[in-house]
Order: C-alpha cells, then structure tokens, then sequence
C-alpha cells in the first residue's frame, strides 16, 4: 500500500493542487492529511474541499484547532492570530463544522499519524531536532514502528532504537525492524528548510519506503492572493525563499 502523507497547506490552494497532481502520478492508495489545512494563506475554502475530497482522514492542526474554536491562540503573534480570524470570517459554514469534527491521531496498522508530537497530541508539541526526539525514549514502546507528523515544516526523519536515537537524512530510506521512526513531512503550502518547493511524503507499506517528494508550483499566484487579500505581506514572500 501507497500512502501519501500531506501537512501544513496553509490555505495554499497552487502547491496542494500541483501535489495532488503528483501524487496521482506515483500511484498513491490512499491520502492521509496531518492537518494546518488554513492560516497564513489566502484560499482556506478551495484548501478544506480539495482535501476533504481525496484525504481518508484529516487530524486537527493548531492553526484548524484556533480557526475552529478548539484551543486558545491569544498568545500567537499579531499577524498569525489575524490570518486565523480572518480565516475563521471566510470560511463557509459546512468548512468550519468539518474542521471542528477532525481528530488529533489516525493509525494505519502499525503506521501512526499525528500533526505534532504523538505523546500529548492536543499541546502541538514541535519534534523537529535530535533533542526533542530523544525526549520520546520513555514512551517508544507504546509508538507505533512509523509515526508521521508535521507542525514544523520541516524535512526530518529519526530513528529510535538500541537505546539511541539518530537522525535519518536521505530523500528515500527504508524501515528498518527493531526500530521506531518518527517522520516529519514538510509542509505543502509553507516549507521552511530553505526550498520553496512544496514537500509531502510517500509511504509504501509493502516496501517499507519512505521517500520525501517535492514539488514546484505557482508561487506566484499564490503570493499574490496574499498579498491582495487583507493578511500580512510576509505570509506571501516568504513562499519564495522557503522559510
């Protein structure tokens, strides 16, 4: 089985239509979405149908949970909280009850999926450098042998075993018995390791495969409607230098 493993679009409507597109050329089985389907983007509407019409299951970003009603985001910076009510004003009624429906874990067999650390999902805790995954030492054996997860925009993959805990960098690798990995995927609409390019994963259960796929797409529409729409300028460049 093919699973394809999307995060963090952002209201990013040209990167996830180009990902999808791509996806269906590498013959995915199934689509799986770690959540942050709106904030800082410009197309939270077009961004929830798309993916609620190929996603299998959707979990619940921090920034679905604050657009939602489902967590306090009082303490986010000025132009994050405005794109999230500016979010939460344009989306239609039946968007905004799915978001308010979307759970924090899914799991595939012995494949989780979680929008930040699986330990606590509600909190959103980032797991995106060597320290904060050895912090999972404790609970490794109530993980599942592949946990993805997004939240950071990153591109990074550890693996926990033999009492150690290593970073795992290639584009493609595979999974290795006696070991527990936890994946991040980067982001659709809004990486952030320096590559503007949108990022998702590809899991191939029978393979045991992982591999990291990027993808171009049309930032500069993208930006635009940032930039036309009453959000911050930043949201929009950004995009282009992939941070």
């Amino acid at each position: 089985m093919r699973i394809a493993v999307i995060s963090d679009i952002h209201s990013n409507i040209e990167a996830l239509t180009e990902v999808l597109r791509v996806a269906e050329h590498q013959k995915v089985d199934r689509f799986v979405s770690l959540g942050d389907i709106v904030g800082y983007g410009a197309s939270p509407n077009p961004c929830c149908e798309l993916v609620r019409s190929v996603a299998e299951v959707t979990l619940l970003g921090n920034h679905d949970a604050a657009v939602a009603g489902r967590m306090d985001y009082s303490y986010y910076y000025d132009a994050a909280r405005h794109a999230l009510d500016w979010s939460a004003n344009v989306l239609t009624d039946e968007n905004m009850a799915w978001l308010r429906s979307l759970p924090y874990t899914y799991r595939i067999g012995d494949v989780g999926f979680c929008h930040g650390s699986p330990i606590d999902p509600k909190a959103y805790e980032y797991i995106f450098a060597l320290e904060q995954a050895r912090e999972l030492t404790p609970y490794v054996a109530e993980l599942p042998e592949v946990t993805f997860i997004g939240h950071s925009h990153l591109c990074r993959a550890f693996a926990i075993g033999n009492g150690e805990v290593n970073d795992v960098v290639a584009q493609k690798f595979g999974i290795r018995r006696g070991y527990k990995y936890i994946i991040s995927v980067g982001s659709v609409g809004q990486p952030r390791d320096y590559d503007n390019r949108a990022c998702f994963v590809i899991c191939d259960t029978d393979a045991r495969t992982v591999e990291y796929i990027r993808v171009e797409y049309d930032i500069e529409t993208s930006a635009q409607k940032i930039f036309d729409a009453d959000l911050a300028l930043n949201f929009g460049k950004r995009l282009f230098l992939g941070v």
